[in-house]
């Protein structure tokens, strides 16, 4: 497990900053495992799964992980593949927690 999916996410109360790309890149570094940055908002990943029923209870085991940590992703679900996408709305950004969010799904896959 990784030393982000260790960590908790924080509430987020707007007004700080996104994350720099500097510190995207050292968290992405982290992370790792086909995650990616696009435009410095958001990450992205997708899962890919033998059947619907194993991506549903892949997006229900990522949906209780979103609501202990009270941050939630977007959860595209299809046959075969669920894929996330996560950034902090109330900043229209990337923090901590997004990369925290991202690895604690990486150990429900």
């Amino acid at each position: 497990m990784s030393e982000l999916a260790q960590k908790h996410c924080v509430p987020c109360r707007g007004g700080v900053p996104p994350l720099r790309s500097d510190q995207i890149a050292a968290l992405l570094a982290i992370l790792g495992s086909g995650w990616r940055v696009v435009d410095e908002h958001h990450l992205e990943k997708e899962y890919d799964f033998e059947d619907f029923a194993q991506g549903l209870a892949f997006t229900n085991r990522v949906g209780a992980v979103a609501e202990e940590e009270g941050h939630h992703p977007d959860i595209y679900l299809s046959w075969g593949t669920v894929g996330l996408k996560i950034w902090t709305h109330k900043i229209d950004g990337l923090t901590e927690s997004d990369f925290i969010l991202a690895a604690k799904a990486d150990t429900v896959r």
